[in-house]
């Protein structure tokens, strides 16, 4: 597959990821501090609407499928979700002049309208991005293209809003960052369009269900492997900015560790994909798993104004996560049985239903856990169960996911009930 091809197909990412940070990590801030709503009717409000957002996904997954027996029909959809999505997040970052009651409703709306297109886009891209090639090389290549443009974003959604919310303020800041989203976001979508070949479209009736989905035993394993690998992932993501203000004490320094971590994972990503082509993904990302321990070990020995120490650190864990986005969905892909091709919408929507959980359970293990064991934040010496939980927690998590890939631990634990119910 050309290069051209690639980027093409890559480009619609970037906008997508920046999309993340704002929902996730700006608009609670933005609407807690900025718009004073009442943080406990912000938890509730965010708390409904993400598993609203959680339990649609394998339903869209099937829209998805369904829609690719029609003619242009993933490419109308992500069109219309387009322009949905931008405009819900405009609506999320220009709020009336409302009372608080009026915002709690309007910050409700603009969320549930925001993670819909999102997911609808998001699986749509991902089932598409799947169906480019049935050659277990080139979907790796395909991948990591995909995850250094969403890099790019991430970076660039970390760095841009917060020139114009210091000159401007946070209203008018985050509304010219929302329009900057949206014209990317319309740039982005009119490329793949363009650019991106067409997916190779598995025609056949669906599968009938989840529990039919998770069948095969490879497609179980992977799943299995991508949750404890995901949860692994976000446990330190949920604690670092934590990590940087109380054990490595250089809060301003933040955003430059963030940039570090990044911009490592994204140039690693050619690396890792050449490595799968000469040992195969598994053992690649096994590699990959091999640094993030080290860097994780590593970070146990940080102290206060270890700040060169603790970049490279941030150096090595972003090399790290270059084998963590490029690889797990091209694995996926690999897994998915031929017969099951036509339902590849079905499985990417499990597949990110999946990742949010895995971010919940991430905050639900890390966050009371430093709360049991007395961390108060902004409070150095408090500190060691921040350590405790930053640098084992997540090397738990990420031998549970290297067993995961194992057969005899996915037939020993998860096969019966599986196979049982969807023989049934």
């Amino acid at each position: 597959m050309k290069r051209l091809s690639l980027a093409g197909y890559a480009a619609l990412s970037l906008p997508m990821a920046m999309a993340m940070l704002p929902i996730y990590m700006i608009s609670p801030k933005f609407y807690g501090d900025a718009l004073g709503i009442d943080l406990a009717a912000l938890g509730v409000v965010l708390f409904l609407t993400r598993l609203l957002d959680t339990a649609q996904d394998p339903l869209i997954g099937r829209l998805v499928d369904l829609l690719q027996r029609k003619k242009h029909g993933w490419s109308v959809l992500m069109m219309i979700s387009t322009g949905v999505l931008a405009s819900g997040f405009v609506m999320l970052f220009a709020p009336p002049l409302w009372s608080e009651a009026g915002l709690i409703l309007w910050l409700a709306l603009s969320l549930i309208v925001v993670y819909a297109a999102h997911s609808l886009i998001n699986i749509c891209y991902l089932t598409w991005g799947a169906r480019l090639t049935d050659d277990v090389d080139a979907r790796s290549r395909v991948t990591a293209w995909r995850e250094a443009f969403g890099l790019v974003g991430v970076v660039v959604a970390s760095v841009l809003p917060g020139f114009w919310v210091s000159d401007l303020g946070a209203r008018a800041g985050y509304q010219i960052f929302s329009w900057v989203f949206v014209a990317l976001l319309i740039a982005g979508l009119i490329t793949t369009l363009w650019l991106s070949p067409r997916p190779h479209i598995a025609m056949g009736k669906g599968l009938e269900g989840w529990r039919h989905a998770l069948a095969p035993k490879a497609v179980r394993r992977v799943m299995w492997f991508y949750l404890f690998n995901a949860i692994a992932v976000a446990i330190p993501a949920t604690l670092v900015l934590f990590y940087i203000d109380d054990v490595v004490q250089m809060p301003d320094r933040a955003g430059w560790f963030l940039g570090l971590y990044f911009l490592s994972g994204m140039l690693t990503l050619p690396a890792w994909v050449a490595l799968a082509d000469r040992i195969g993904k598994a053992r690649a990302w096994l590699a990959g798993t091999c640094l993030a321990v080290l860097a994780l070990f590593c970070s146990g020995w940080v102290g206060a104004g270890d700040g060169f120490f603790y970049g490279v650190i941030c150096l090595v864990a972003g090399a790290a996560l270059g084998a963590d986005v490029a690889l797990p969905p091209a694995m996926l892909a690999d897994a998915i049985p031929k017969g099951h091709r036509q339902s590849t919408g079905l499985y990417f929507g499990i597949w990110v239903l999946i990742g949010k959980f895995a971010l919940a359970v991430a905050a639900g293990l890390a966050l009371p856990s430093l709360k049991l064991f007395d961390y108060q934040p902004g409070q150095p010496a408090t500190s060691g169960a921040l350590i405790v939980l930053y640098v084992f927690l997540p090397m738990v998590f990420k031998g549970l996911a290297t067993l995961a890939l194992l057969p005899k631990f996915e037939a020993q634990f998860f096969s019966r009930v599986f196979t049982r119910k969807a023989s049934s």
